[in-house]
Order: structure tokens, then sequence, then C-alpha cells
């Protein structure tokens, strides 16, 4: 209707507004909350970075307290014996995991780096991986507490994580005299992630259902963790299990800040990692700081919908008013609608009266349309009775111009029909007293024939064995002549064969007939190609069927001037439902071919171009097929060769199948 199309003309604008404002809100809501997440993770990590420095410090800050207090100083000038075992016994007052006191004797079991730094009288304090060994060294306890049992491995982590501090301490002169040595064991310290975290992510910073998570890696492995094992209930820590590829992979192998998302051990996270070092700058491990993914996605969403929710109603708001504001101007111009509707459909409408002030545009715009209507009716009646008028003339003019076309086509009818049979009849007699003439002439040396060789067996008694096949072909040939001309007697008395048909398979009828056209060309350059197909056996007279494929072959040898290869082959005919009609055999040549001018011509009889030729073998080949309803086509191409297909039911038709498959 015309009134919802101009509210959607009036409408498109809007909402193609209200998306467009859609689309760049979640855009600019997606790109600033992410890059605003990844931004508070980062200070999280910062965060996270400098508590770890304020550790470090005061962990040195607790031994600087140690070498200043009383009892340091006293046993350090008066009772130095004590000064070292005393000093193991005190990392608890300290808070730290272990403190030792080394002898400057012992400054080779340290690096040259650290080394170098104890004799210029710097304090060192680093992160390092120590083996079991080493921790027992500086605290037999360490060994145990730094045991982290690997998930889903099955196996132990016993290398430790420690942030050492070595603080040097020269005697009067000047010179090393001990090494403080102090630090706390990293693996395990669930206190001081806790410590941590609680700085880091302070209350109410976090979407709601978040939680915040700090984690000290040594190499990829989590040693202290408040990552839950499982982040739905916020249960266990997920101590023992190892960081993502991907975060290895940038953090460990190139030692570079990761801040992305991250899906750490159960859930995905929106994380932060940075590289923890040695003293001689080697990425030993890593510090996390990350939240909760969903809950930051849970209230992205629903702002969203939100935001949606109100859109729509705007939308909803703005089409109700516009729907009303323009219904005074839809209802008219609706009704000019259905008025030219029904002018179409051959009703006889007019607009009339509109419900608006006379001088309105559209009243106007009616008014005209009523009277564009009245005038076109007019128009239409005259064009009608114009009309009328000429087809009353045009009428009158055609009828006697039809009788008489109609009487000139039946003359051409019947002048084409009698000259036809004239044509038909003439060749029907010729063909009769020619086959008459030539089946007597044959029938009469062909008694002689017969009595000679009668003569020749009674002569030989006994000694025919060695000819006797040759006897039989000659009396099969005698046998096969006197049914040609009997064949022929009837087609010149009655115009077609009535001999016997039975059932026969058709490779015997062609293998026979193979026989005698070798017989006959034995002197010839004929190579034959044969192959035979057909399984399905044909109804048939067997003696026809004989004369038409050997008058084909003889022909295919002709057109090649004696010599040259004849492809005989023989297959089953079947129809496009894949039933069995019957067979087809196909006589192909590679003679000379046969101009397209004569194609249609071939058929008939008398017509030829062999010199020797009667013109009577092709014409009487398919009326000996045509006779059994078979059919005979033909395929040439000049200079190429040519096909003869002969096509031969399964089963004979009656006449009325046979008048019916020629009227189609």
């Amino acid at each position: 209707m015309v009134r919802y199309r101009l509210l959607v003309l009036t409408s498109v604008p809007i909402v193609i507004t209200l998306f467009a404002l859609i689309g760049l809100t979640f855009y600019w809501t997606v790109t600033y909350t992410w890059q605003n997440a990844l931004m508070n993770v980062r200070a999280d990590l910062a965060v996270a970075h400098h508590s770890m420095e304020l550790l470090q410090k005061e962990q040195r800050m607790e031994l600087h307290s140690m070498a200043s207090s009383y009892d340091f100083q006293y046993r350090l000038r008066f009772d130095e014996s004590t000064l070292s075992s005393w000093v193991r016994t005190e990392n608890k007052q300290y808070k730290l995991d272990f403190i030792v006191l080394h002898p400057a004797s012992a400054l080779g079991e340290f690096s040259k780096h650290e080394r170098h730094l104890l004799m210029e009288g710097k304090e060192q304090t680093f992160f390092q991986v120590l083996d079991s060994r080493e921790l027992s060294a500086l605290n037999p306890d360490l060994p145990a507490r730094a045991q982290v049992p690997l998930l889903k491995e099955h196996k132990i982590e016993r290398k430790g994580l420690v942030s050492r501090s070595l603080i040097p301490i020269f005697n009067e002169e000047g010179q090393l005299q001990w090494i403080l040595d102090g630090g706390i064991l990293l693996n395990n310290s669930t206190s001081l992630v806790d410590r941590i975290r609680d700085l880091v992510f302070a209350a109410n910073t976090l979407p709601d259902g978040s939680i915040g998570t700090v984690t000290i890696f040594m190499n990829d492995i989590r040693i202290s963790t408040n990552v839950p094992l499982d982040s739905k209930n916020r249960a266990g820590r997920a101590i023992g299990t190892r960081v993502s590829d991907e975060v290895s992979n940038e953090v460990l192998k190139f030692g570079k800040t990761w801040v992305d998302r991250a899906y750490v051990y159960d859930s995905w996270y929106v994380s932060a990692y940075e590289p923890l070092r040695d003293n001689k700058g080697d990425v030993i491990g890593m510090l996390y700081a990350g939240y909760l993914q969903w809950p930051l996605i849970k209230t992205f969403l629903t702002n969203i919908i939100e935001l949606g929710v109100g859109i729509v109603l705007v939308l909803l708001i703005s089409g109700i008013l516009v729907y009303r504001g323009s219904r005074d101007l839809f209802l008219p111009i609706e009704k000019i609608y259905h008025v030219a509707k029904s002018v179409q459909m051959g009703l006889d409408r007019r607009v009339g009266k509109l419900d608006v002030y006379p001088d309105h545009e559209l009243q106007i715009l009616g008014n005209q349309f009523d009277t564009m209507l009245d005038q076109l009716e007019q128009r239409n009646q005259a064009i009608k009775q114009a009309a009328l008028e000429l087809e009353e003339k045009v009428e009158q003019r055609t009828h006697s111009l039809h009788q008489k076309t109609e009487e000139l086509e039946k003359h051409i009818k019947l002048l084409n029909q009698a000259r036809s049979k004239l044509v038909v009849s003439e060749k029907l007699a010729a063909l009769g007293e020619l086959t008459a003439g030539i089946a007597h002439e044959i029938n009469n040396p062909l008694g002689v024939i017969l009595g000679n060789v009668e003569l020749i067996q009674f002569e030989l008694g006994d000694n025919t064995v060695q000819v006797q096949e040759e006897l039989d072909a000659i009396h099969a040939q005698i046998d096969r002549i006197r049914n040609i001309t009997r064949s022929l007697l009837q087609y010149s008395r009655q115009g077609g064969v009535q001999n016997e048909v039975t059932w026969h398979h058709l490779n015997q009828i062609v293998e026979e007939s193979l026989t005698l056209v070798r017989s006959g060309t034995k002197k010839m350059d004929v190579e034959f190609d044969v192959d035979l197909q057909a399984k399905c056996s044909v109804e048939v007279n067997r003696h026809q069927l004989l004369q038409v494929l050997v008058n084909l072959q003889m022909n295919g040898i002709h057109a090649m001037d004696d010599q040259g290869r004849l492809s005989i082959k023989t297959q089953d005919w079947i129809d496009d439902s894949n039933q069995v009609l019957g067979a087809i055999v196909k006589i192909v040549d590679h003679g000379c071919g046969i101009p397209k001018e004569n194609l249609e011509r071939i058929f008939d009889p008398f017509f030829t171009t062999r010199r020797s030729g009667t013109g009577l073998g092709l014409s009487v080949s398919q009326s000996l097929i045509e006779d059994i309803g078979g059919e005979i086509e033909v395929d040439s191409e000049v200079g190429k060769g040519t096909t003869f297909t002969v096509y031969l039911r399964q089963k004979v038709p009656t006449n009325h199948d046979l008048e019916l498959m020629v009227m189609s």
C-alpha cells in the first residue's frame, strides 16, 4: 500500500542513521573498552612490578638492619667465630627465608659479575634459580619448601626461584671482610602473591564478578599464584601448571612484555606478563597480573543490549509519530491508487471528492484524473466502433479469398498425390517386369548347375568326402539363389515379401554372411574388423536378412575399390527407458563416401552411381527390412566413408503396429 511505501521512505533515513550510530557506538565502545582494559592491566602489572621492587628493597633493609644491630657488631668485633652460626639462626626474626654470612675467602663461589660488584662495595638484589643442593647450602629447609608438583605431568619441580640480596662488609682498612647473603624463596609463597594482589587490585576496581590474580613464574611454571584451579567456583590455586605456548614464546624466548587476552589454565583473562631476569640479564621467569575477561564482556554486552533496546524504542516511537502525522496524506493517495487499479482491471471508477479542502493539491490531482478517465472512455468507444466497422470489411474481403485458397490447396494436394502414385506405379511396374525376367533366367541355369553338382557327387561316390565342405557350400548357395528368385517373383507379383519369419540369433547370420563375402573376396585386399556383441534374438527371415547383409557388405567393399578395412559390429537395441527392443548391425567402410545430394535417393529403385550396378540392391534391402518392422539408416562423409545401420526388432510388429510407426 502507498501508506506503507511512504512510511518506509520516511523511516529509512532515520533507520539508517540510527544503525550507523549503533555501529559507530559499538565500534567505539569495543575499541575504547578493550584499550582501556589493556591499559588497566598494564598499569596493574606495573604496580605488581613495583611491589616486587618494594619487596626486594625491604629485603635489603632487613639485611642492613641486621648488619647494624648491636649483636651483629659485637660479634663482628669480639667474637667472629660464632658470627656465621648466629646469623643463620636470625632469618625468622628478619622475615627472610635464609641469611648466610660468607667470608671474603668464599668470594670465588660467586659469579664474575657478582664478584666485581662486591669488590666495588655495591649491594646487589636479583632473582636467581637454584637447584636443591644450592638451596640446601643456604637453608636446609628450603629444598622441601621449594618442591612444586606439576599438575597433569606426575613430576615434581625441585628447583627454586629466590629473591637474593648480597651486601659487602668491609673492615677498618677498607678490605672486603664478609658478604651478607639473604633473601626469600618465591616457590609456594602464597602470602606474597596475595599481598601483591591486594595492592594491585584494590576494592571496587574490577567489574562485578571478576577476580584479580597475580602469578610468579619460574621459567614457564607457576610456582606462586592465586589463579584458581576452578575459576567458576574460585577454588584451589593453579600452582604447578604451565603458561600457554604463545605467551611462553613471546616472553621467555624473546624477553618481551605481553599485554592481551590469554587463556590462563581454565578460563580467559585480560592478562599482562613481563620477564623476570637474573643478575646476568637472562630471562628466568615471569611476573603476571590479570583479571577474568567474562565479567568485563558481560558488562559490555549488558550496555550494548540496553543501548539497542533504547534505539528500538526510539524507532517505534518515531515510526508511530510519522505514521499518525502523515495519515491525512496517505488516505487520499490510497483512494487515487485504488481507483487507478480498478480502472486497470476494467471497472468504471472515479476519484470524486477527497477528505481534504477543495484547493488541496491532491483534490486538484483527483479532479484532473477523473477528467482524463472520461476523455479516455470516449476515445475508447470511438476506437471500438471503428474497429467493428473495419473488422466487417476485412471479414467480407477475406471470406472469398479464403474459399479460393482452400480450393487451390485441394487441387495442388490431389495433383501431388496423383504424381507420386504415377511415379511409384511406373517404378514398381518396371521393377516387377525386370525381377520376373531375372528370376526366370536365373532358375534355368540354376537347374543345370544343381543337376551337374548331383552328377559330380554320384560319380565321385565315396571320394566326395574330400570336397564335401565345398559341395555343401554350393548346395547352400543354390538354396539361397532359389530363395532370392522366389522372393523376387513374389515381390514382382505382390509388391512385397511374404516368406517365413522365425527367431534367429543375429550373430550367427552375420557370421554366415561374412563367410560368403570372404569367399568371394579372397583375391581382394580387404581386412574385416568384426565385433559381435548382440545378445538379443530377433524375429526375421534368415535368407532375406542374409541377402541384405551380403549386399551391404559388398557395397562397402566396392566403395573402397576392393581394398581396405570393413567393420561389422552388432549390439543390442536399447531405448531410453533401458528396455531391449531388438538388435543393431553396423557396417562401416572407409571408402569414398556418398555426397549429400545422393543420400536421399540411394534407396530409390534403379538409382545407382556404378556403371555395373542395377540400383535395386538398397531398394530391395530397405523393403525386406521394413516388412519386418526394421529400419535402415545411413550416415556418410565424403572422403572418409559410410556407415549403414540396420535396426531389427525382437518381435515383428503387426500390420496395425506398422501403420502406427509409419504415421509417427
